[in-house]
Parts: C-alpha cells; sequence; structure tokens
C-alpha cells in the first residue's frame, strides 16, 4: 500500500512531520538530554524518505533508517545526508549483522500497520538490536482508521506483548495539527520505552 501511495504522491504522514515539528523535537531534546555528546546510534524504523532522519543526523546521532518501499529509500537516498545510511527492510526481520546495534529506536506510525504476529516479530528484531538501557519513541494512532487493514490501534498492553523485555516509561497523546481526516480523528499517542536491565 506505501509503495502505491508513494507513487500517487499522497504521503499525508509527512506534512504531519512538518506540523508537529515543535512537539517531535521537544521529544527529541528528552532523549539527548539523558545521554553524552554524541548521543550514539539510532534506528529510524520505516524512515520513509528520511525526513525525521535528517533531523537526527543534525543532532549528531549516527543514523540508520529502515524502509521497505524501495523508492522511498532511493529518495532518501538522494538527500546525502551526512551521517545518515539508509537500508532498504522489512522492521519485522532485522538483521543484527546487517545493522549493528542502537542506543534509540524511533518509530513514527509504523507499528500499527502490522498485525499481532508482525509486531511481535519487530519487536524481538528492536531486542535483538538494542543496546543496554536503550529507548525507544512510538507516535501510533490509539484508535484503527476507517479501514482498519490498513492502520489498527494500538493500546498500551499490545506494546507490551510486542516488548516484553521493555518497560513503557510514558504515555501521552500526540499532536494532531497537521493530521488530515480521519487520521486526525484516530487519536495518536507517543508510547517511550527503555529496555529493562538484566
Amino acid at each position: 500500500m506505501y509503495a502505491a501511495m508513494y507513487r500517487l504522491g499522497y504521503t499525508p504522514w509527512e506534512r504531519y512531520g512538518k506540523a508537529a515539528s515543535a512537539s517531535i523535537a521537544q521529544r527529541l531534546d528528552r532523549e539527548e538530554a539523558e545521554r553524552s555528546r554524541p548521543p550514539g546510534r539510532m534506528l529510524d524504523l520505516g524512515c520513509g524518505r528520511g525526513q525525521y532522519t535528517a533531523e537526527l543526523a543534525r543532532r549528531g546521532w549516527e543514523v540508520v533508517g529502515v524502509d521497505n518501499v524501495p523508492k522511498a529509500i532511493e529518495a532518501a537516498r538522494r538527500k546525502e545526508i551526512p551521517g545518515a545510511t539508509f537500508v532498504v527492510g522489512d522492521v519485522t526481520d532485522l538483521d543484527v549483522d546487517e545493522l549493528g546495534t542502537f542506543d534509540f529506536f524511533l518509530d513514527i506510525g509504523c507499528f500499527q500497520h502490522l498485525d499481532a504476529g508482525q509486531r511481535r516479530a519487530a519487536g524481538r528484531g528492536i531486542t535483538a538490536l538494542a543496546k543496554p538501557a536503550a529507548t525507544l519513541l512510538m507516535m501510533e494512532f490509539s484508535r484503527p482508521t476507517p479501514i482498519r487493514s490498513f492502520a489498527g490501534g494500538v493500546v498500551p498492553e499490545e506494546v507490551e506483548e510486542a516488548l516484553p523485555g521493555w518497560d513503557v516509561l510514558s504515555v501521552e497523546d500526540a499532536e494532531t495539527a497537521g493530521l488530515d481526516w480521519p487520521m486526525s480523528r484516530m487519536a495518536p499517542r507517543w508510547f517511550r520505552l527503555r529496555l529493562r536491565e538484566g
């Protein structure tokens, strides 16, 4: 579905990134406040054309963006963002030998498109790639879209089930400015998690 949307030039999630840039920046500031400089390695899950990847690289992260739409990855690579690498890949089949390990993971709207089995597979991959005390920041709809197969709602219990080795630190309402209907009615939330020690 995403490949078709890129072909049609309909990418409403990119408009959201611009409209909500201030609130996203605040959350990235919080992640960096807990770390020394440079902040470390981070994985941008479902990175698309690198909208957030560019901002994270500018902030000093060594960023890897992964997405399963080759057209989006090609567009991201053409930006030639210093400090960023882009990989065509499936978030349900993350390979530690190919990608390495990470201090921070960002997922803006990727997890919500996966079914229960795919969410568990993504969770296993993220956990395998996580360094000790790694954090994960996710923005997902808490209500399903009218076409549930496009994006199902995500509740804390589903996040905990997919990521059993992680502690949910916070669940906060996300900014809805810039989201078109019906997405503006899907109650997006930010989930922040940390890999449990031991």
